[in-house]
């Protein structure tokens, strides 16, 4: 008897060692799959916020990169008149207000996105406090500031080619 006694319960043991091993898989498995999931819905927000249509792309060609090119070219020429010290704050301040949006409706994922659109926001208000008092190389001066807070992100978070 002791020895069929030993029999059923080394094979119950075994069942119970197996069944182990496959729970332990499994969990494994769902974990790295959560782990895999998360890392994408980061990178989704990247691509664009929770709620609003607008894609991350489209906030950079349509808004930033035009604004920005607008801007330089403002600057660089040296605006002449109201209307073109006008023309250049418009720019300023569209690239201000994008720095907000760019941390708004959990568009952003990490610290270098963050301190980029913080920075981004800092200094076009520094490029406007210029403009506003029609001093074109402090405006520069600030605006190459500002440029490099758009590059450390696109460092981290735009796509190599």
């Amino acid at each position: 008897m002791g020895h069929l006694h030993r029999r059923f319960f080394g094979f119950v043991r075994e069942k119970a060692m197996k069944r182990l091993r496959v729970m332990t898989t499994v969990a494994a498995t769902c974990a790295l799959a959560l782990a895999v999931l998360s890392i994408d819905r980061a990178s989704g927000q990247v691509k664009q916020g929770k709620t609003r249509p607008i894609k991350t792309q489209q906030l950079m060609k349509g808004l930033v990169a035009v604004q920005c090119g607008a801007l330089k070219k403002g600057l660089d020429a040296g605006p002449a008149d109201d209307a073109a010290w006008a023309a250049v704050a418009t720019s300023a301040a569209l690239l201000n207000e994008t720095g907000y949006t760019l941390l708004a409706d959990g568009r952003c994922p990490d610290a270098a996105w963050a301190g980029a659109a913080k920075t981004l926001s800092e200094c076009s208000a520094e490029v406007l406090k210029a403009i506003d008092a029609k001093d074109a190389d402090a405006a520069k001066t600030a605006f190459g500031a500002m440029t490099k807070a758009c590059a450390a992100c696109h460092e981290v978070h735009r796509p190599k080619k």
